[in-house]
């Protein structure tokens, strides 16, 4: 092999910059004309991944439908940092609701559009988990009792980081909180308490549920532009970590929330009226603790003393999730 040269060529694969890929397999935030809805100047820490999250399936949406899309955002987060007035870093027709009504706005705007006949516009609403898990439960109960023609997104950040990072419906067993502190034999957030609510949206038997995590653009990108081309009520559920009230790294958004997912801590999949359709498999199993270490809101169960009663209780979590939705690829060699 000496003096030979060797080329290496990465065919076929969705490498960033590969000009060997068919460009109809390209991600859209592979394009360079891309709507970019939320776009440059905003105010949201470094390795945001709700910032991540909702231009991920703004520019998706906008995509699928032709630029014909109106956005109603609840109070929260990705409103207060993109919309500081007179400010705002949205390129789409948007609109700001109170923190637990963005359901019912949607709801309200999708039938004036009908109203109207102007049927080819459609209705995404997005809050984050406390405007969706707590404060807006009955609001989105209602729209999608009724079936509302809106695309609901939960951007999961699991807790009220707006605010001072408090416990939400959404926060994670074990997980310090502001309001779920740490403190002598209490291991930060409770057992047993929270909502699923993916599994709430599936009880209502409506046309579409999906869960998605920043960490798998192609994934995400998919079941948005899916979502859209269906009609009625459908719920998307995005995993988004939050580097300041998760004590993690700016630099590792995307790695925590990978590791959701191949722990089983957050299972990934899709359902159609009620019934599972589709599930991300875990393609390298990880394991819990290699997820919950770079998280300083879990550092109280490794030191100073290891938590091994809570350690293993967050274990049978995964893999519970993991029997419950057929995550493992070859479940024989687990």
């Amino acid at each position: 092999m000496s003096g030979q040269a060797v080329f290496f060529y990465q065919v076929g694969t969705f490498a960033v910059g590969n000009r060997l890929l068919d460009p109809a397999m390209r991600s859209g935030q592979a394009d360079p004309d891309r709507a970019n809805a939320l776009t440059s100047g905003h105010r949201a820490c470094q390795g945001c991944g709700e910032a991540l999250g909702a231009r991920y399936v703004l520019d998706a949406a906008m995509r699928a439908t032709g630029g014909r899309l109106v956005v109603v955002n609840a109070t929260g987060c990705l409103e207060v940092f993109s919309t500081p007035y007179p400010e705002t870093s949205w390129r789409v027709p948007w609109l700001h609701s109170l923190f637990g009504n963005a359901p019912a706005v949607a709801a309200g705007a999708a039938a004036a559009l009908r109203a109207q006949g102007r049927d080819e516009i459609r209705v995404l609403a997005q809050a984050g988990d406390g405007g969706t898990v707590d404060i807006g439960l009955g609001c989105l109960s209602g729209m999608f009792e009724r079936n509302d023609d809106v695309l609901f997104v939960c951007y999961d950040n699991e807790a009220y980081m707006n605010t001072g990072v408090q416990r939400s419906g959404a926060t994670p067993p074990a997980a310090r909180t502001a309001t779920t502190p740490a403190v002598g034999d209490r291991p930060g957030n409770r057992f047993g308490q929270g909502k699923d609510l993916p599994a709430i949206a599936m009880a209502h038997g409506i046309p579409y549920v999906a869960t998605a995590t920043v960490a798998d653009l192609r994934d995400l990108e998919a079941k948005v532009a899916h979502a859209m081309t269906l009609h009625g009520a459908r719920y998307l559920h995005v995993l988004v970590p939050c580097p300041l009230g998760w004590g993690s790294a700016s630099c590792d958004t995307i790695r925590v929330a990978r590791l959701a997912t191949e722990s089983g801590l957050f299972p990934v999949f899709e359902a159609e009226h009620g019934a599972v359709t589709g599930v991300r498999r875990i393609r390298r199993r990880a394991s819990v603790e290699e997820y919950l270490r770079l998280q300083g809101r879990y550092r109280h169960l490794f030191e100073p003393t290891r938590r091994d009663d809570v350690l293993d209780a967050i274990n049978a979590i995964a893999e519970h999730n993991i029997h419950r939705y057929g995550l493992l690829a070859h479940p024989e060699v687990a």
